[in-house]
């Protein structure tokens, strides 16, 4: 397994977890962003920064990916590629996509847009806090086995 991670909109504490748990797994996690990403140095850490533009860095994890590998990401429709492609997806607060909740993430997804669209305004996702933290690390771990 593999783990490709959407970086470009990852916070920077679940990256630590992610360096710490390619180390201590011996997994390879990629960073996949179209902007420069600073990563420690490990054999087990790579970066590929791809052009600007809309879903540049989406279609190269797409591309790339083979089944079984782990998606890091907190884009509803890359969650969706991947499930269909037979990756894993994991978002930002720990949860898993999955083909029984992909189809209800989209749909609500598209839902918020559209109020967004005709100008209600619909804040955002909170930050994340330290029990968000813990559940994407405690998943994270499951799926390495670790």
């Amino acid at each position: 397994m593999k783990i490709w991670v959407d970086a470009d909109a990852c916070p920077v504490v679940l990256q630590d977890i992610l360096h710490r748990a390619a180390e201590r797994t011996e997994t390879l996690v990629t960073f996949v962003a179209n902007q420069f990403l600073r990563t420690p140095p490990s054999k087990y850490i790579k970066f590929i920064q791809v052009s600007r533009g809309f879903d540049v860095a989406d279609n190269e994890i797409v591309n790339r990916l083979k089944a079984e590998d782990l998606v890091i990401t907190g884009d509803i429709p890359l969650a969706a590629e991947v499930i269909e492609k037979g990756g894993l997806a994991l978002n930002h607060r720990g949860e898993f996509y999955t083909s029984e909740n992909i189809r209800e993430a989209l749909n609500m997804r598209d839902f918020m847009d559209s109020l967004r669209s005709s100008g209600i305004e619909t804040g955002g996702q909170s930050a994340l806090n330290q029990s968000d933290r813990q559940a994407f690390a405690n998943q994270l771990n499951k799926c390495l086995g670790k």
